[in-house]
Formats: structure tokens, C-alpha cells, sequence
């Protein structure tokens, strides 16, 4: 008797593995299906990554960020033999689903997921207008409150007046360097 209720539609399931092995574990994964010959039942394997936009060095760089770290997307048909290559494969702790049987993830967060990852240019969001205060919290002018002179949402941009030495002193600042107080 089959362990696996089997249910020959392909559907999306989430995998756990262990944190920071998700592009190893991906890997590994996509060689056992090659290497069992399981391509008629695991079709597609998937870190769901998105970009986003940090601030290193006072440098604004455009990493990739895992979307849900510890996690990986399998396109497959849950069969024994396909539960078995995917549970077996090093680092992978198992499916999500109730004990062993895995439950498929939904069309509308696949898609959604899917849009997210497709994001080629992450867009800046300031949420702060022109005359409010802000507190610095990053960069030179760590540490200051100032109010907002301009902004420049194309370029992610802000302009604040901080308060030196008795007098207000424009500073250009990235978005991602202050808050609201």
C-alpha cells in the first residue's frame, strides 16, 4: 500500500532545509532529479529571491534577499518515489504540510511570489514630505534630527537641514538613511 495519497496533478510544495543551504540544497535537488530520472515527476526547483536596495559604506547597492530564507519551491506530481528523492536529498528536514503528507501551495501565492522575484529594478519608497523631521541614521550626520528641504524620489534622494554649529545646514541624503521621529 502506498504511503503517499497520490494525487497525479502537479502542483507547488514548500521544502524546509536548513537556513542558508536553500541555493545548495536547489542545487543538489536539481542534480538527484537528473541523475533518478524523476523529470516526469519534479519539474522545477525554486529559492524565491527578490532584489532589494541597502546601504553599504554609504554606497547604495542592489542586493538579492531570500523572500522566506529556509525555504525552497518544487514544482512536482507527490508520488512515493518523488516524496523519496526530495526528502532524501542532504539538508532537506521536509515538506510543509500536516506529518507526512505534503500540502500543495496555492496558484495565487505561486503567482504572487513569481511577480515578486520578476522585479528587475527595485523602486525607492519615502514616505516622508517636505517639512517634516527626521532623525539621521546613517552616514557622517549619524545621530542628528533635521527637517526635510526637498525631495528627490526619482534618484531616492533627500534633502535635510540639520542644525550646526547654530545655523541650519543642508545635507543630501539617501532615502534609507533616516527616519521619522
Amino acid at each position: 500500500m502506498p504511503k503517499q495519497v497520490v494525487e497525479q496533478s502537479k502542483n507547488w510544495y514548500v521544502i524546509h532545509t536548513y537556513s542558508g543551504y536553500e541555493d545548495a540544497v536547489a542545487k543538489n535537488l536539481k542534480q538527484r532529479i537528473e541523475s533518478l530520472g524523476m523529470e516526469d515527476k519534479i519539474f522545477n526547483v525554486i529559492v524565491p529571491k527578490e532584489r532589494k536596495i541597502k546601504i553599504k559604506n554609504g554606497k547604495r547597492k542592489t542586493i538579492e534577499e531570500k523572500i522566506y530564507p529556509g525555504y525552497v519551491l518544487v514544482e512536482m506530481v507527490v508520488t512515493d518515489a518523488s516524496w523519496y528523492v526530495v526528502r532524501n536529498t542532504p539538508r532537506v528536514t521536509g515538506f510543509i504540510g500536516a506529518g507526512t503528507t505534503p500540502l500543495p501551495v496555492s496558484k495565487e501565492e505561486v503567482d504572487y511570489l513569481m511577480k515578486r522575484m520578476e522585479v528587475k529594478e527595485p523602486n525607492f519608497k519615502i514616505d516622508v514630505e517636505v517639512g517634516e523631521m527626521v532623525k539621521v541614521t546613517d552616514g557622517p550626520f549619524k545621530g542628528f534630527d533635521g527637517k526635510i528641504s526637498e525631495l528627490d524620489a526619482e534618484r531616492g534622494k533627500i534633502k535635510v537641514l540639520v542644525n550646526m554649529f547654530g545655523r541650519d545646514t543642508p545635507v543630501e541624503l539617501d532615502s534609507l538613511q533616516i527616519k521619522k521621529l
